[in-house]
Order: structure tokens, then C-alpha cells, then sequence
């Protein structure tokens, strides 16, 4: 089982589904999710750490997961948890071999795998993105819990490619206080986008 793990054979599922993609870039897209099982990024805030533990969670060969996307689902998001715990190369080619795009979002915290038609990179404060992965990121969405991380995104900002998009998102319990002043900070520095997890507004997956 081990082996077939490192070559990513199988993967711990926690859960999939489909719905509407509910942050970043591609809200309200229909998109069908895998989340997978395994995370020691160990954000307080996390809004799915039963997800951290791998040992959870059924580990499933990949042909049995791509077997359960949604027959209308066009876009495929890998998420986590940490996908990047995992080898996503073998997972990744079998679903773009059936014609759907697949999406990653991850923290950037392990080396870079699969094969992706687009990557949203979240980094975290205690376990940073690998050098390899930034120059990669379509996407950057930095979590503001309070004042601090609009320096860190800015950090972080810095290393990313000129064509990455660039979103702030509120932290779920915290959006009535950091909404106004994410929405004071893209007035000032209007590089920036706003993005809302408008999937629990809606209360939807």
C-alpha cells in the first residue's frame, strides 16, 4: 500500500462532489471536487481538519475515483487537506484523458506534481510554498485574518508571475471585520481582487 501511494496509484478521499466552485477566480462555475485526505499546514482557522488526517480516510485506487466524476462535470478541482502530500501525476493525466480540465488548490507547501490546466496557490505563514511552484500559480488567494497578512500577501505577491491573478479573501469568521478593510486595501492597491466564499452564503458545498 505504501508503494502504490508513492506512485500514486491510490489516494486517501475524503470526500467528492459536484457543485458550484464558491471562491477565487472561477465562482459559480460548475465544477466537480476531490478532496483528499492528508494535511500538517495546520491552519487554526481551517475550515476542514477532520480532513488532516489521512489515516481517516479510505484510500481508493485513482480509477475508482475518476469513476465517480459527475458525467456532466467539465473541471476537475483537487483539494485537501494538502493535495501536494500526494503524487498527482497519475490521478491528473486520467482525468484529462477523458477531455475535463483539472484544477489544483493547494498551499504550495510540497514539491509540485500532476498535470494542471489551472493552479490556485493559498500560501501559509508556518509552512511556506516550495521556490518551484510560485512562477506556476494562475492564481494567488491570500487568506486575511487580520491586519499582518495583507504584508504577508503582499510578500508573497512579489514572487508570483506578472499574469497571476490576485485575490484577498476574508477569513470566514472573521468577514465582518476584514471585509471593510479588504475593501479599503483594493481601492488603494487595485492590483488586487476580493474574493468571498460565496458558497456558505448560498449554503452549498
Amino acid at each position: 500500500m505504501n508503494l502504490a501511494l508513492k506512485k500514486g496509484e491510490v489516494l486517501p478521499l475524503m470526500e467528492s462532489f459536484y457543485t458550484l466552485q464558491g471562491e477565487g477566480n472561477f465562482t459559480g462555475v460548475a465544477a466537480y471536487f476531490i478532496r483528499l485526505g492528508g494535511c500538517d499546514v495546520g491552519c487554526h482557522w481551517c475550515d476542514v481538519k477532520e480532513s488532516w488526517d489521512a489515516g481517516k480516510h479510505t484510500i481508493l485506487p485513482i480509477e475508482k475515483i475518476v469513476d465517480g466524476i459527475d458525467s456532466k462535470a467539465n473541471k476537475v478541482v483537487i483539494t485537501g487537506g494538502e493535495p501536494l502530500l500526494w503524487n498527482l501525476t497519475p490521478l491528473t493525466q486520467m482525468i484529462r484523458e477523458k477531455g475535463i480540465a483539472v484544477h489544483l488548490e493547494t498551499s504550495g507547501a510540497y514539491p509540485l506534481t500532476g498535470e494542471w490546466d489551472w493552479i490556485c496557490l493559498s500560501p501559509k505563514k508556518n509552512k511556506l510554498p516550495t521556490d518551484n511552484i510560485y512562477k506556476k500559480a494562475d492564481e494567488l488567494k491570500m487568506i486575511i485574518y487580520n491586519k499582518d497578512d495583507f504584508l504577508f500577501a503582499e510578500k508573497i505577491a512579489s514572487k508570483v508571475s506578472e499574469n497571476c491573478k490576485l485575490y484577498l479573501q476574508p477569513e470566514w469568521s472573521r468577514v465582518s471585520k476584514m471585509a471593510p478593510q479588504i475593501v479599503n486595501y483594493i481601492l488603494a492597491n487595485n492590483k488586487w481582487n476580493l474574493s468571498l466564499q460565496s458558497h456558505k452564503y448560498i449554503d452549498i458545498p
